[in-house]
């Protein structure tokens, strides 16, 4: 089992060439920066007021760069740093180039019309992950969806406009090349029986899924755990919910819980460390990947 940690702390001053990865997108590249300028204002005991009238800009401007939820022009980068002190050339010529990364554009962003912006965030993140942990109550998870499986969820959901609907397909299909692309990253899914039972489409589109299932399972870097029936009661009988890891050391661990019309995104210790908890706890109560494997194998035998 992967060495599960609540969050991670680098020194007041991490090297800035260490903080993203080279297949991070612009969404973790942002929330890097956000992290280098906040320990830099902190360091030089500047306020984010302060911050914000140097750049001529407003108090919640600053916490959104900050806390990597928007991007920012070069010249209001070059002025903060000029603010917090920073004088090596070296130093602030890497920050000025993980704010232009930072406004780049991921994949994903060719679909804005149809995503919405809590979800494009999650994209970003997702993409960014080197590992995955997640569990599923009712539905298989996003990334081991076949297509037409995809397609029934968003229909059913009921939401997205008939026109939408190849466009959603589409992206939820691309998200999953992320799994077999070089270093991919590991996804452990606990996933509840329930989940193998209740489709949304017909006894052939079951039997693909389970078979797609199957398949995934083959992936070394992916793991998948059943829970049963017989387990009862849980520790997430509350809800799905998805916990990313980032080999980025200024990124700290984070939890994703969707709900209808948004999300929320969990990043303090405490908060992030729950939800650790539980999951460990779920891999304790689940049937181990073989005995899961086992179970997808007999029920695909059924149909």
């Amino acid at each position: 089992m992967v060495s599960h940690r609540a969050g991670s702390s680098g020194p007041d001053r991490a090297p800035v060439e260490r903080a993203v990865g080279s297949r991070s997108g612009p969404m973790a590249v942002r929330i890097a920066l956000g992290t280098q300028l906040r320990r830099l204002r902190e360091a030089s005991h500047i306020t984010s007021g302060e911050a914000a009238e140097a750049i001529r800009a407003t108090h919640s401007k600053i916490s959104r760069l900050e806390r990597g939820r928007s991007g920012a022009r070069q010249r209001d980068i070059g002025d903060l740093l000029s603010l917090y002190g920073v004088t090596d050339e070296g130093e602030r010529a890497a920050l000025l180039m993980l704010a232009r990364q930072a406004n780049g554009r991921g994949w994903w962003q060719q679909y804005s019309d149809v995503l919405p912006k809590w979800f494009e965030r999650y994209i970003g993140l997702e993409k960014a992950a080197s590992v995955i942990r997640t569990y599923e109550a009712q539905l298989v998870h996003g990334l081991l969806q076949t297509e037409d499986y995809a397609r029934a969820v968003i229909v059913a959901n009921g939401h997205v406009p008939p026109g939408e609907i190849d466009r959603c397909v589409s992206v939820r299909m691309q998200r999953q090349l992320l799994l077999t692309q070089p270093a991919a990253p590991e996804l452990w899914a606990v996933l509840d029986e329930a989940a193998l039972h209740r489709f949304p489409g017909s006894p052939g589109m079951k039997r693909a899924q389970i078979a797609h299932l199957l398949a995934m399972t083959d992936l070394p870097n992916v793991t998948l755990q059943v829970m049963p029936f017989r387990a009862g009661l849980h520790a997430a009988a509350d809800g799905p919910f998805t916990i990313l890891r980032f080999p980025e050391p200024d990124l700290p661990d984070l939890v994703y819980l969707e709900h209808l019309g948004g999300a929320l995104y969990l990043d303090q210790h405490d908060d992030v460390g729950n939800y650790i908890a539980v999951m460990n706890q779920l891999c304790v109560q689940a049937e181990t990947h073989a005995a899961s494997t086992d179970m997808l194998a007999a029920l695909l035998a059924q149909q």
